[in-house]
């Protein structure tokens, strides 16, 4: 009898192999996220939180040194200039036109590739899109300032039809970042276009509507979801930008402009500063929740 009671023991007391089975996937996935947590949590969302907690610190009139406290005067600052007003509106308004424009870009282009071209135009094509990420962003960069500059090829060539480019300033900016970041919207946007069915487009031609009506009422709202996708990159990269400005606006500042500027003369301005173009990002991923189309994505 205690010889069986012995065997019968052990038994209860080690974990059913059911348990063990998820023991050990919890383990492996502990083991496979942790990583990842550890770099947002430890490294990304602590930088934010830190960058919140600087601006709400003080600069020394005197010294120029940053002191920790507490303090509103950095965000009243920010909004009784002028300056910064005036710079976060155009800042924003860049953002939504390179966004626009990526979209006019990128969906007939999407159409052409995936319903038209040839399969060694479409492979010609994709290499000419995804183009721009092979290349350093300082080299795109200096690429577009000699584009545009006083001598430079778009002068060169449209020169003797008389016409001249926009030279360095903020349509530049637009279109060097639309070259920048276009391929973050045409390549979901040609993805999203390839998965339709050729039949709504049969169907479409054969009730009598024209290209425009069909790209309109078929293609656009089946591919919302991939423009929205698209946008969220053309918004935020663009919003986050400066180096475009710098080399390429002229006289044209945005918001990044004023953060770099501030760096190290007022960092508690920065910082706050900085709060800005992440209050944009969030208002418009709140607005496209609202419409639902982050769910189909």
């Amino acid at each position: 009898m205690e010889g069986r009671l012995s065997q019968i023991r052990p038994s209860l007391s080690s974990p059913h192999p059911t348990e063990r089975n998820t023991m050990n996937r919890r383990a492996q996935l502990s083991a496979l996220l942790a990583l990842p947590m550890l770099w947002l949590i430890g490294i990304y969302i602590f930088s934010l939180v830190m960058l919140l907690v600087t601006a709400f610190w003080v600069t020394d009139p005197f010294t120029s040194k940053v002191k920790p406290g507490f303090t509103l005067r950095n965000f009243e600052q920010i909004i009784a200039n002028p300056a910064y007003a005036s710079t976060s509106i155009r800042t924003l308004g860049i953002a939504l036109a390179v966004t626009v424009l990526s979209i006019l870009i990128s969906v007939p282009l999407g159409i052409f590739m995936a319903k038209v071209a040839s399969p060694k135009l479409r492979a010609i094509l994709a290499v000419a899109i995804t183009l721009p990420l092979w290349a350093g962003y300082l080299v795109k960069i200096l690429a577009m300032r000699i584009t545009f500059t006083e001598e430079g090829f778009f002068n060169s060539m449209l020169g003797p039809l008389g016409i001249s480019g926009p030279g360095f300033s903020i349509v530049t900016v637009i279109l060097t970042l639309t070259y920048l970041w276009l391929p973050y919207m045409a390549v979901p946007v040609y993805t999203a276009i390839r998965q339709l069915p050729p039949n709504l487009f049969d169907a479409s031609a054969d009730l009598g509507a024209g290209a425009g009506f069909t790209i309109r009422t078929v293609v656009l709202p089946l591919i919302r979801p991939a423009i929205i996708a698209g946008s969220i990159f053309t918004f935020s990269l663009s919003l986050g930008d400066y180096i475009a400005a710098k080399f390429v606006g002229g006289s044209t500042q945005m918001i990044g402009s004023i953060i770099a500027s501030n760096i190290n003369l007022n960092p508690p301005i920065a910082a706050a500063f900085s709060l800005v173009p992440i209050a944009f990002v969030v208002i418009y991923l709140v607005s496209v929740q609202r419409t639902g189309a982050l769910e189909r994505m």
